[in-house]
């Protein structure tokens, strides 16, 4: 008997690329420094999975996700949840009505179970009442009140918090969120643009004339995609080994990654060929598997494990460039390096505070740089690099 044929989605895989790319685009030109978690934000709608950004308060968390959902017209709910917060603040209230003919449901309008993308702010200080309803909503994607079981319709939860959690009873909703991304503040070379970007931002807040980003696609047609995610869930032998050799590599580095998580794991790396455009998985997509990691002491060993096959994946494919391959605007740091250069060989002495503020300014580049191993223009400014921090090393207040 003949295996039923999975049905295309409407939109092609490259016309779908081009519309997310540019609606990617759109979140990068206001969220500066964001390039890479843009991109998993788009990954994990794509495949329905969830994502958690673990970093301090005042990093632009919820207005990315805002944005987000803006961008794929998706019906958004967010909250900042605290132990005191309670069921019916997220849930909705009790029909009251209902509850007095003896029927116990509540009114889920506008609530989260309506949503289609969720932003929960310090998602692991809810209480437990709150913990034991998400896991269901994350695993099943139904949420049950009194003797009502619904189907709801998110694409994708995503979730703050200020650390990672370490409390056992919590290891359950940590483990629902196959991706995990450190948000922190912005380097030392994005700080004029946060500020202009910061301008912008503000004064389009105190004008609601100014229109929001330009939606891309629907929700709909997102959720359409997901029914049909299957037809794009093919491996070459080649690939599938080298996965294989990640993973080993990965837990025997002390990382722990289960198998449920690495069976979801392939709808991540589906989800990043089909934004790029592509309907064949290759080695640029295990870029995911930096952010898999369970204490953010571990970002370090998965980037020692997934970096040598992702530099030589782009050191022979130099041309297939995509989006959050680069950490940063190479103008950006061009810029930042001049205005360096300029201070420090000027005429104006500086005290040792500002020598060793742009210490470190230059190795915030230098890092930045050592991230395009491919790209030509920043290994030439790698090499200024050195010789600015040679000129600051020959002055006798650092010997």
């Amino acid at each position: 008997m003949q295996a039923p044929q999975i049905a295309r989605p409407t939109v092609s895989i490259p016309e779908l690329s081009r519309r997310l790319q540019d609606g990617a685009r759109q979140l990068e030109a206001q969220f500066l420094g964001k390039e890479e978690i843009i991109r998993l934000l788009f990954v994990s709608a794509l495949a329905g999975e969830h994502l958690v950004m673990v970093g301090p308060p005042g990093t632009a968390k919820s207005a990315l996700i805002r944005s987000f959902a803006q961008i794929i017209e998706a019906r958004y709910f967010d909250y900042l949840l605290t132990r005191f917060t309670e069921p019916n603040e997220i849930f909705g209230p009790v029909d009251i009505q209902a509850f007095r003919e003896g029927t116990y449901r509540r009114r889920l309008e506008g609530m989260l179970p309506e949503a289609e993308v969720v932003f929960l702010d310090e998602i692991f200080k809810a209480n437990s009442a709150i913990l034991n309803s998400l896991l269901t909503l994350l695993n099943a994607r139904r949420f049950t009140h009194g003797n009502t079981s619904v189907r709801v319709p998110l694409i994708s939860l995503y979730a703050a918090s200020n650390e990672v959690p370490t409390d056992e009873a919590l290891s359950a909703l940590f483990d629902r969120f196959l991706l995990r991304v450190r948000v922190d503040y912005l380097d030392s070379y994005h700080f004029r643009g946060l500020l202009q970007k910061g301008i912008e931002l503000e004064a389009k807040g105190m004008n609601p004339d100014v229109g929001p980003v330009q939606p891309v696609m629907s929700a709909r047609e997102l959720r359409e995609l997901q029914r049909n995610f299957g037809n794009l869930l093919r491996f070459s032998e080649d690939f599938l080994s080298t996965f294989k050799g990640l993973v080993f590599q990965i837990r025997s580095e002390g990382v722990g990654l289960s198998d449920r998580r690495i069976v979801k794991l392939l709808k991540l790396f589906a989800a990043s060929a089909v934004l790029d455009g592509r309907e064949a998985v290759n080695d640029s997509d295990f870029f995911v598997l930096r952010h898999v990691w369970n204490t953010p002491e571990q970002e370090e060993i998965l980037q020692e494990v997934v970096g040598p096959v992702l530099d030589q994946w782009y050191e022979h494919h130099p041309d297939q460039a995509r989006i959050g391959a680069t950490p940063t605007n190479l103008q950006d740091l061009l810029e930042e390096l001049r205005v360096i250069r300029e201070t420090l060989t000027g005429s104006e002495v500086l005290s040792d505070m500002q020598l060793f503020s742009q210490l470190r300014n230059l190795g915030d580049i230098k890092a930045a740089l050592g991230r395009m191993p491919d790209n030509p223009a920043a290994m030439r400014m790698i090499a200024e690099v050195d010789k600015l921090l040679e000129t600051m090393f020959a002055s006798s207040r650092f010997v």
